[in-house]
C-alpha cells in the first residue's frame, strides 16, 4: 500500500509546455518515474527532490506515468495535444458562493483529466446573464458571487481545463417573459411550452431574442472569462407555432441560433445539449465543438445507450462525443453496487468512442439533471474514477480516435471466421446481453482491438441501475486467422487489473493464431497486431 498521490499539473498539456507531475504525501526515500505510451516504456527517471517533478519533451499523444517506491507503485496518465478541442473529457461545477476552494476543483480536473468544465447554473437570470451585479441570489436562491466564477476560470485555466458557462437558449423567467412573450412556442391549447411554471420557451431563433442572447454571451466572456459556453434546452417542443400563427421547426431554429452565437464569438468553444438524441442529426453539422447529448428514457439499457454513442460519431465528423449519462443509482444503491453501474457506463461508452459527464466539483456525482442537486462521491469511488480515468487516456488511441471503425460483422462468426472469443463456460454475444459476455471489434491503431464487457451474473442490461459483481468468465481463448510469414502480437487491458496493455503467449495452429486471454472482470481491451 502507498500513501502516495500522482497528479498531473494539468488535465492537457499543449506541445513545448513544462511536462510536470506532482507527488503528494510523504516523499520516498528512493523510487523512479516511468512514462509508458500503449504499453511499451518510452522513459524512465529517478525521482528528484522536491514534489514537482519534470519529465522530458515527449511527441504529442497519450501516455501512462507510474511511480515506483518501496511502498508500491501509484499511476497518472498525460495528454499531449496541439489540438485541444479534438476531445471532451467534461466535468461540472454548481456552486460559487464567497470563499470556495477553487483549488479543490481544479485538483479534481487534474486527477480526472477532465480538460473542459460546465459552469451550471452560474448566471443571475436565464435571460439576464449577468443583471445581478457582482453578488446575487440565482433563479432558485442559491448564493452566487462573481468573484469565485472568475477565480474558479482562473484556477481551471491553469490546471489545463476550459470553462464553458451554462446558458440555456430559449428559457425566460416570469419577470422577463412580458418582454418576450411574442415569441413564445405555444403548445396546441395556446399556452405557452413551459419547464414547470418556471421558465417559459420561445423561438431560439427569433431575430431580436438570438441578439440580446449573442450581446449576453459576448458580455459574459469580457466580464468573467469563460472559454465558452454550454448551450442547453429541455428536448421539448420539437414543432410549435409562435403567437402570429408561423409554425417553427425547432431543430432548425438550434442550427439557426448555434450559427449566430458562433458568428458573434468566433473563438469561443461552444456545447449544444442534444436532450435524448433531439436533434442530433442536425446540430452535429453545425458550427459546434462537441456532439454532447443527454439520455433519457427510453435509452435505458447499455446496448441503447451504445447505440446513441454510435449515431453521434456518425455524423459528428472529427467532433468528440460525450453523453451526460447521470448516474442516479448513487441515490438510491451502495458505493459499490453503483461504482459497478457506472462502470458498465464507461465500459459501453468507451467502447464505442464516446466519454461521459458524471464528476465534477471537488469529488461529487451527478445523479439529478438539476447539477446542484448532486452526491458526494466515497473515496473508493473517486479511486475506481481515477483508475478508470487514468486507463481510458492511457489507451485514447484505441478508443476515443474519431478514425476508428467497427468492424465486429466483418470478422466474427463461423462465415467470417476471421477472429472470435470463446469461454468454456460464458454464452459470448455481438450486443449487451445478460449472462453474456459482449464482444465488439474494431480497427484503430493499424490493429484489431477486441472489447470484451463481462455481463455474466447481471439480470438485466440497465446502465443506470445496481449492478451485481459480475460472474467469473474463467480464462477466454482468442483465434483468429494470421498472415502467413508474420507472426502477430497480442495484448490484453483492464483497468481494474495492471491497467496497462500486456504481452499474452500466442500459438499458430494452421491457419489461426490462438492466445489464452485472462478472465473478464467488468471490461478487458485485446489489441491485436496482425
Amino acid at each position: 500500500m502507498t500513501d502516495l498521490t500522482l497528479l498531473p499539473a494539468r488535465a492537457s498539456f499543449a506541445p513545448g509546455e513544462n511536462l510536470h507531475v506532482e507527488i503528494r504525501g510523504a516523499a520516498p526515500v528512493d523510487g523512479s518515474l516511468s512514462v509508458w505510451r500503449l504499453g511499451e516504456l518510452v522513459h524512465r527517471q529517478p525521482v528528484r527532490p522536491g514534489a514537482l517533478q519534470t519529465l522530458p519533451d515527449l511527441s504529442p499523444g497519450c501516455y501512462g506515468v507510474d511511480l515506483e517506491h518501496a511502498g508500491g507503485v501509484v499511476r497518472t496518465a498525460i495528454e499531449i495535444t496541439d489540438d485541444a478541442r479534438a476531445r471532451l473529457r467534461y466535468g461540472f461545477v454548481a456552486s460559487y458562493a464567497p470563499g470556495k476552494d477553487v483549488h479543490a476543483v481544479a485538483d479534481l480536473a487534474r486527477r480526472l483529466h477532465l480538460n473542459g468544465i460546465q459552469f451550471y447554473d452560474w448566471a443571475y437570470r436565464h435571460a439576464d446573464l449577468l443583471g445581478g451585479g457582482e453578488q446575487y441570489d440565482d433563479a432558485l436562491g442559491q448564493p452566487i458571487t462573481l468573484e469565485t466564477v472568475r477565480a474558479l476560470v482562473d484556477a481551471l485555466r491553469a490546471a489545463g481545463a476550459a470553462s464553458y458557462g451554462y446558458a440555456a437558449v430559449y428559457a425566460v423567467g416570469p419577470e422577463e417573459w412580458p418582454r418576450w412573450q411574442q415569441h413564445a412556442l405555444l403548445r396546441p391549447d395556446g399556452e405557452p411550452y413551459a419547464l414547470g411554471d418556471f421558465l417559459f420557451i420561445l423561438d431560439p431563433a427569433s431575430p431580436p431574442w438570438l441578439a440580446h442572447f449573442a450581446q449576453d454571451l459576448r458580455a459574459s466572456v469580457e466580464q468573467v472569462g469563460f472559454d465558452g459556453f454550454h448551450l442547453d434546452q429541455y428536448g421539448y417542443p420539437k414543432h410549435a407555432a409562435t403567437p402570429d400563427g408561423t409554425a417553427i421547426d425547432v431543430a432548425e431554429s438550434f442550427h439557426r441560433m448555434i450559427d449566430v452565437v458562433r458568428d458573434n464569438l468566433p473563438d469561443a468553444r461552444l456545447i449544444f445539449n442534444n436532450v435524448n438524441d433531439f436533434p442530433t442529426w442536425d446540430s452535429a453539422s453545425a458550427p459546434q465543438d462537441a456532439v454532447y447529448i443527454e439520455p433519457w428514457k427510453p435509452v435505458l439499457t447499455l446496448g441503447a445507450l451504445a447505440a446513441v454513442a454510435t449515431r453521434a460519431r456518425a455524423v459528428a465528423g472529427d467532433k468528440p462525443v460525450v453523453l451526460a449519462a447521470y448516474q442516479h443509482v448513487y441515490d438510491q444503491a451502495p458505493a459499490d453496487a453503483s461504482d459497478r453501474a457506472t462502470a458498465f457506463t464507461m465500459a459501453t461508452l468507451l467502447s464505442h468512442g464516446a466519454t461521459q459527464l458524471l464528476a465534477g466539483e471537488h469529488g461529487r456525482l451527478l445523479v439529478d439533471p438539476y447539477y446542484v442537486r448532486n452526491h458526494e462521491a466515497e473515496p473508493r469511488t473517486l479511486e475506481f474514477l481515477t483508475r478508470w480515468s487514468d486507463f481510458a487516456l492511457e489507451h485514447d488511441a484505441l478508443l476515443l480516435d474519431p478514425q476508428i471503425v467497427d468492424v465486429t460483422a466483418s470478422y466474427v462468426g463461423d462465415y467470417n471466421d476471421d477472429l472470435d472469443v470463446a469461454y468454456a463456460d460464458v454464452a459470448v454475444a455481438e450486443t449487451a446481453v445478460a449472462g453474456a459476455v459482449w464482444r465488439r471489434v474494431t480497427r484503430a491503431d493499424d490493429g484489431l482491438v477486441v472489447h470484451l464487457i463481462n455481463l455474466a451474473g447481471q439480470e438485466d442490461t440497465s446502465w443506470d441501475a445496481p449492478r451485481n459483481e459480475p460472474a467469473a468468465t474463467g480464462d477466454g481463448e482468442l483465434r483468429f486467422r494470421h498472415i502467413r510469414g508474420r507472426m502477430p502480437r497480442v495484448r490484453v487491458a483492464d483497468p481494474d487489473a495492471g491497467g496497462r496493455l500486456s504481452d499474452l503467449e500466442v500459438r499458430l495452429e494452421e491457419n489461426h493464431a490462438v492466445a489464452v486471454l485472462p478472465p473478464v472482470h467488468i471490461w478487458q481491451v485485446v489489441h491485436v497486431a496482425l
